[in-house]
């Protein structure tokens, strides 16, 4: 991979990690700024499930940022790009489509596989 394909998506993974950093400080914000008192049990059970929910979605965000840095890390140490599973160069539009993935499409598929194997299984 080339240094300004690597510049793009350090960039573009910069750009992802201030999103969800920003609406991650707006999450804690709205939750330590309301005051809310509901006195009906179902508005405050609503309120609750939108706050769960939205906890739910923050947590995915979560993990997805932890997956940025390391791709930032792997950037930065000259891996991004390879495949850790065959250690083959991860296709261009695959790494566009998911810039933190760590497999090739081959391996991922295979990967897919074994999974849904698995589930059949059980």
């Amino acid at each position: 991979m080339n240094q300004r394909d690597l510049r793009q998506f350090r960039r573009l993974l910069d750009e992802k990690l201030a999103e969800l950093l920003a609406e991650a400080d707006r999450t804690v914000d709205g939750m330590t700024d309301s005051k809310e008192n509901f006195p009906d049990p179902t508005d405050r059970a609503s309120l609750e499930s939108n706050r769960n929910f939205t906890l739910r979605i923050r947590d995915r965000e979560r993990k997805l940022i932890v997956k940025i840095n390391e791709a930032l890390a792997r950037i930065d140490d000259g891996s991004y790009g390879k495949c850790e599973e065959c250690g083959e160069t991860i296709g261009l539009e695959r790494l566009k489509a998911r810039p933190v993935t760590t497999l090739c499409i081959d391996c991922k598929s295979l990967q897919e596989a074994e999974e849904r194997k698995l589930r059949g299984v059980h």
